[in-house]
């Protein structure tokens, strides 16, 4: 690790998702997106449901899934602790489209409050994959987000 990197580490509950050097690391925080370079200050926070964006010392792009979580930021180490966490690339887009509109009809009927924040929690995990998913196709394409 050089001083123009940083380490990072994606954990989920069940196994380590990524762990090496990146030059720049791009989540989406509690209160918003949240960009982090090497040296940056220490910082703890809670994750939404979102993806993962990292540059790599190679100038390549991974993009990974979470679900929600935390990250911890010290001057040159990252660490994402996710409910769940998936490679961009491993998401099933046709699943994700189907299962959000499912999501999308149970909250359009009369359902009790508690399927409501089920529902409405699903809904969101189910969008974020869909945008990261959306994001690795357009770096496929060569665009810029």
């Amino acid at each position: 690790m050089t001083k123009s990197t940083l380490r990072l580490d994606i954990v989920s509950a069940e196994k380590e998702i990524f762990s090496g050097e990146a030059e720049m690391v791009f989540v989406t925080g509690e209160l918003g997106e949240l960009g982090i370079a090497p040296g940056h200050s220490q910082l703890l926070t809670t994750l939404r449901p979102g993806y993962v964006r990292t540059i790599l010392p190679n100038k390549e792009e991974e993009v990974f899934f979470i679900s929600g979580g935390m990250l911890e930021v010290q001057p040159y180490i990252v660490s994402v602790l996710a409910d769940t966490a998936m490679r961009a690339a491993d998401i099933d887009e046709a699943a994700a489209l189907q299962a959000k509109e499912q999501a999308e009809k149970a909250l359009a009927g009369k359902i009790s409050a508690i399927d409501l924040a089920k529902a409405t929690a699903e809904l969101a995990e189910i969008s974020a994959q869909i945008r990261a998913i959306q994001r690795l196709k357009k770096r496929a394409r060569g665009e810029r987000a």
